[in-house]
């Protein structure tokens, strides 16, 4: 019995041990507790800013159909030559990537906004801005507007499609909570950073009736569904 014993004890010590970190996920499933607390809960506030997401979007186009179509032609025609490249020749990943890493450098004295900024601040878009501020200085030209127009309507797209590609891929996201949530403060975020170069830009793009009658459609908006929900 005792010889018995001991060749058991050394045959369980040749099998492999689970890692610890294994085990825990096994023992408590793909989510935790508080995993799926604070997933719900950015699942409600990303439910919350949806109507606003709707609001800065109309708005939005409906202020920069108040500019002249011949400018205002440019900006769309950097939008729609992004999605085009986009779908029939290839994915810029390497571009959006190397913009990325470049504001991971540029904040990297402060952790958390190395996280949140390469997300939040789309990098070739203030760059683009930059260049055409000094620019503007030297040029007086029509083309130099309408080129930027193209190339701020272009950059705008990267960031916003492979901004919601990445936060979408992102694993235990219960609810899809960080994805509704994030990629729509995100795209707010950017939208309203937009707005605001035009208004620089293009003297008929005001950036405060921008904000005021985003604000007020949303209000609006969320009043009506409150009002269907709770109001008999």
């Amino acid at each position: 019995m005792g010889k018995k014993e001991s060749l058991n004890k050394k045959e369980a010590s040749k099998q492999p041990k689970e890692p610890k970190e294994k085990c825990a996920r096994k023992s408590s499933g793909s989510f935790g507790i508080p995993d799926k607390i604070f997933g719900v809960v950015k699942f409600i506030l990303g439910l919350c800013l949806l109507p606003f997401v709707y609001a800065v979007s109309a708005v939005f186009v409906r202020q920069i159909s108040i500019i002249e179509p011949a400018i205002q032609g440019y900006f769309w025609a950097g939008v729609i030559t992004f999605i085009s490249f986009h779908i029939f020749i290839g994915e810029l990943v390497i571009i959006y990537d190397s913009g990325h890493r470049l504001l991971e450098v540029i904040f990297s004295f402060f952790m958390p906004l190395v996280k949140v900024a390469p997300y939040l601040l789309p990098v070739y878009t203030i760059i683009l801005c930059l260049v055409y501020a000094i620019l503007s200085l030297l040029i007086k030209s029509a083309w130099l507007l309408q080129y930027t127009l193209f190339l701020l309507g272009f950059t705008t797209m990267l960031h916003l499609v492979f901004s919601a590609k990445t936060v979408r891929s992102q694993e235990n996201d219960f609810l899809k909570g960080n994805y509704i949530f994030g990629f729509s403060f995100i795209y707010i975020v950017n939208v309203g950073f937009i707005a605001l170069i035009l208004s620089f830009m293009v003297s008929s793009f005001n950036f405060g009736d921008f904000v005021g009658h985003s604000l007020t459609l949303y209000k609006d908006i969320f009043y009506a569904i409150f009002k269907q929900l709770f109001v008999y």
